[in-house]
Parts: structure tokens; C-alpha cells; sequence
């Protein structure tokens, strides 16, 4: 009886784990169509505007290469929830071929899309010199946990923790379109101090909230450590964006 039990218990508790993932990725995956529902319903740039011809191609592989890898995560978890797991390590090696186009189609991406702004032009209390540190922090905080969680892919507790950090590290973009969200703290304090990217790191101390309720073992160790590092170098990040150290990087960027 007493074996019978644990492995009921062993069993409720992988249940939970795959629900957890599931229902994040479902959550991410929604917040992209939802913010991106411009891009992907009218073939247009929030909140309506026309994508900028001379780099309409890289935005558009920009937002779908997003997207693919959103999408993923929520194909991975339910994968692992399915118990497919063999599947799951062949659409691994995608993802991981997936991740490296991303960041270095996201540099390009950086680089162009910032040369073609009005410099003057101001967006989230950044001007566009600063505004562009956000491109790379975030294309470096993305490779960063995917680097990790490929390390230890053979430690669920660390790799799966690792991958939605991933997958939340490029949620702002998304998250910062949604209007309902963003009015909650434009003009405040708040958006001098967090950018575009509150509304993401709300929506991760949520998911490490569910992760210590939902999650037995280590796992929310990770992803604790690993959101504290997200949250506190991005207000970091945007500090530095303010700086002249930051403006004579970007300067010398832009004219490369």
C-alpha cells in the first residue's frame, strides 16, 4: 500500500510539472499573438503603421523566427507531458539550430531597424540610441539560458527552468504591445525604472509563484536564481542605456 501511495505521489507531482509548462507556454504563446496581432492579422507594425520597407524582410524573419521558437517550447512541453520524450530530443536539436539564427538574425535586426529611426524620437523614456541596448541585452539573456539549459539537457530540474527563462527573456516585445498592459504604468515612475519590460517580469514572478505551489524538487531554485538575474540586469541595462559610455558604444554601432 505504502509503495502504491508514493507512486501516486510520484505520478500527481509529473503531472503537475507538465501542466506547469504547458500552461506557461500556452500563457506566453497567447501574449504574442496577442501583441503581435498587428504583424500577424494586417501584415502591419504596432499599432498599425506600415513596416518599414527597406527592412520589411527582417522583420518579418524576425517575428516569425519569435514566434517559431514560442511555439516550440509549447510543442517541447507538451511533448514531455505526452511522454514522447524521443520526439522531444529530435525537435531539441532544431531548437537549438532554431536559437542561433535567432540571435544572430536578431543583430541584424537591432542594427538596421535603430539606423532608420529619427533620432530624436523617444519611446519608453529612452531616446532611440539607448532604446537599441535592449535589442542585444535581451538577444544575450535569451543565449545565455538556452546555453544552460542545453549544458544540463539531461537534468530536467535545471533544463526546463532554463528554457522558459529563455522563452520569457523575449517576451517583452509582445508584452509591451499589449495596451492594457502597458497603460497600467506608462507615465509613472515605473516606466523610467523598468522600459517596456515590466509587464514580462510581472508575468515571471507569477510563473515563480505557480512554480513553488505547482513544482516539487529544485526546479524553482533554478528558476529563482535564474529570474533574479533576468530582473535585476534589466533595470541594469536600462541604467545603462542612460549612460555616455553606452552612447559612444551605439554611436560607433551605427556607423559600422
Amino acid at each position: 500500500m505504502a509503495t502504491a501511495v508514493s507512486t501516486r505521489g510520484v505520478s500527481l507531482a509529473r503531472h503537475r510539472t507538465h501542466m506547469f509548462y504547458v500552461g506557461a507556454a500556452s500563457i506566453m504563446l497567447l501574449a504574442v499573438l496577442i501583441g503581435f496581432r498587428h504583424f500577424f492579422f494586417y501584415g502591419q507594425a504596432h499599432p498599425g503603421r506600415e513596416i518599414t520597407p527597406p527592412i520589411r524582410t527582417l522583420v518579418i524573419v524576425h517575428g516569425i523566427s519569435l514566434t517559431a521558437w514560442v511555439l516550440t517550447f509549447l510543442v517541447q512541453s507538451v511533448l514531455i507531458a505526452t511522454g514522447k520524450r524521443r520526439v522531444h530530443m529530435m525537435l531539441g536539436r532544431i531548437a537549438a539550430v532554431l536559437a542561433v539564427f535567432m540571435v544572430i538574425s536578431g543583430f541584424s535586426f537591432n542594427l538596421a531597424s535603430f539606423r532608420l529611426a529619427p533620432p530624436a524620437f523617444v519611446i519608453w523614456t529612452l531616446t532611440m540610441k539607448q532604446f537599441m541596448v535592449l535589442g542585444f541585452y535581451t538577444l544575450l539573456m535569451f543565449a545565455g539560458f538556452v546555453a544552460v539549459g542545453l549544458w544540463y539537457r539531461r537534468r530536467p530540474e535545471i533544463h526546463r527552468p532554463m528554457m522558459l527563462l529563455a522563452t520569457l527573456s523575449i517576451m517583452s516585445p509582445a508584452v509591451a504591445r499589449i495596451d492594457v498592459v502597458s497603460a497600467l504604468y506608462q507615465g509613472t515612475v515605473l516606466e523610467r525604472i523598468f522600459g517596456p519590460s515590466l509587464g514580462t517580469l510581472v508575468l515571471g514572478a507569477a510563473f515563480g509563484v505557480l512554480f513553488l505551489w505547482r513544482v516539487p524538487g529544485i526546479g524553482a531554485q533554478w528558476y529563482g536564481i535564474g529570474y533574479c538575474i533576468f530582473a535585476t540586469t534589466q533595470m541594469l541595462t536600462i541604467g545603462f542605456a542612460r549612460t555616455s559610455l553606452w552612447d559612444h558604444i551605439a554611436t560607433r554601432l551605427l556607423r559600422a
